[in-house]
């Protein structure tokens, strides 16, 4: 045995007792040189290796770490701040949507009053009292139908005049129905246009569709002498006619009260869209007849 190791062993004493002992294990030669050779190499290359350099990269190389998760707790941080100032964002925005629209009713409201009491003011004939068609007063109600028009013309608008705006709708329809043939053209044609804006809308045309006194109404305005108001009125019907989801009692309505005479009167218009539209209609109802 050229060396050996020492190892602990287990024994037992006289008394019966185990005890520790050292013993040594036995080597080869070429395996303790080895061992030997490769000590020499590891205190000869070691200290290259582990240098100065080595500790500082190690020292960098920590450094980044802490870095990173110090980045990483800001971003974590900063994360948690946006969800909380969008939160807040989203909360503004509803508090405002509601204040909005609380004011937008209250607009619609005193829109529909102010056009009520105009038409109310109309004497006899159907003409303003005493009144020019060109004063300020005339010309301001011409503006804030128009407004109404423009905001249903808007998806979101006739989404929430159809959705909580019922007086509005029926207010509208019953100054159509009040409305003497030949008068306030500019204005019937307006009103024309906010319901046909609506009745875009499924729940528009739903509600439009189910006033008892449609049919009648539209059939009256067709007999108007003014050539836009009849335009309007065919475009008003082309979009209850073309719904797919028209309800049996209106379709029965349209089919007995249909005047074929006076749409095909104008569909020989020498105004180009009125006779374009009436045309059009006559083929829309003729499928729809043909339907029924």
């Amino acid at each position: 045995m050229s060396s050996g190791e020492r190892k602990t062993g287990i024994e037992q004493d006289s008394r019966g007792k185990v005890c520790e002992k050292d013993e040594f294990v036995v080597l080869q030669k070429r395996d303790l040189e080895r061992l030997t050779t490769e000590v020499m190499q590891l205190r000869e290359f070691l200290p290259k290796v582990l240098n100065r350099g080595f500790f500082t990269m190690l020292q960098k190389s920590c450094e980044g770490e802490l870095m990173k998760d110090k980045k990483q707790e800001e971003q974590e941080h900063l994360k948690q701040d946006c969800e909380h100032f969008r939160a807040q964002l989203e909360t503004a925005q509803a508090d405002c949507q509601r204040e909005r629209e609380s004011r937008v009713q209250t607009f619609f409201t005193v829109a529909g009053q102010t056009l009520e009491s105009f038409v109310k003011s109309l004497d006899g004939d159907g003409r303003p009292g005493q009144q020019d068609l060109s004063s300020d007063e005339n010309q301001f109600v011409l503006a804030l139908a128009g407004v109404i028009t423009n905001i249903a013309a808007a998806a979101c608008g006739r989404d929430f005049l159809a959705s909580s705006s019922p007086v509005l709708l029926d207010t509208m329809m019953q100054l159509l129905e009040e409305l003497k043939p030949g008068v306030c053209a500019r204005l019937k044609v307006l009103i024309l246009m906010f319901l046909y804006n609506i009745s875009i809308s499924v729940k528009g045309l739903k509600y439009i569709s189910e006033s008892p006194g449609l049919i009648p109404l539209l059939w009256s305005l067709l007999q108007d002498p003014d050539s836009g108001v009849c335009l309007h009125t065919l475009r008003l019907l082309q979009s209850i006619v073309l719904d797919e989801g028209l309800l049996p009692t209106v379709a029965s309505e349209l089919h007995k009260t249909l005047p074929l005479a006076r749409v095909r009167e104008l569909a020989a218009s020498a105004h180009p869209s009125l006779r374009k539209v009436a045309s059009e209609m006559l083929e829309d109802l003729g499928a729809s007849v043909s339907q029924w």
